[in-house]
């Protein structure tokens, strides 16, 4: 029982250390943010589950293919152009997206109520619904997405609170502040590129 606590807080800690390396590289835009994101993810895959946070759980099989997907996206694109290119979305195509999250949240999150032992579980449905969207525009070099994770990571630092992940919990409050560097960041790159247009 004992050793399990002592893992389980390793894991929790070293899966902690990852997704901050992850999120300061992507700030920088750094290719190297999927290389620490894959690493914290299939180390949050044991965490997720052991935490009866099924969907969180399986949000991780998701992120560590999307790890690789945006490693080649970000790869594909340094490739053709040195200039690191940040796009936007129409109001359109926000108010798919968030209709889809809240739809795929309320099925899912009634599924796991009925049929699991599942922890807080249309909560848990809506931050892993909500984070693969925002995930994809992370890879797309979306400059909403840093908004998208604002709201997400806000509701699941009282998400993994509630579960005694305390660390996790911390995680996402931190992640609170860094977005809204990494956002600053990346509106800064695109005034630049509108200024090399002029």
């Amino acid at each position: 029982m004992i050793f399990n606590l002592v893992a389980g807080y390793f894991i929790e800690t070293l899966a902690v250390l990852l997704a901050i390396t992850y999120l300061v590289l992507a700030v920088y835009k750094d290719i190297r943010c999927w290389l620490a994101w894959i690493a914290s993810s299939f180390l949050y895959l044991y965490v997720m589950y052991a935490a009866n946070l099924y969907m969180e759980a399986c949000l991780q099989i998701f992120y560590i293919a999307m790890g690789f997907y945006g490693w080649s996206q970000w790869s594909k694109e340094s490739q053709k152009n040195s200039t690191f290119v940040i796009k936007t979305w129409e109001l359109k195509q926000h108010a798919i997206a968030i209709s889809t999250v809240i739809l795929l949240a309320f099925v899912s999150g009634w599924a796991l109520d009925t049929y699991t032992n599942a922890a807080l579980p249309f909560i848990d449905a809506l931050t892993t619904w909500g984070a693969i969207v925002a995930t994809y525009m992370v890879a797309q070099k979306l400059l909403e997405n840093w908004i998208y994770w604002f709201v997400i990571d806000a509701i699941s630092v009282v998400l993994f609170y509630s579960r005694e992940l305390y660390l996790t919990s911390f995680l996402f409050f931190v992640y609170l502040f860094i977005i809204y560097f990494g956002y600053k960041s990346w509106v800064r790159t695109i005034e630049g590129m509108n200024d090399q247009r002029k």
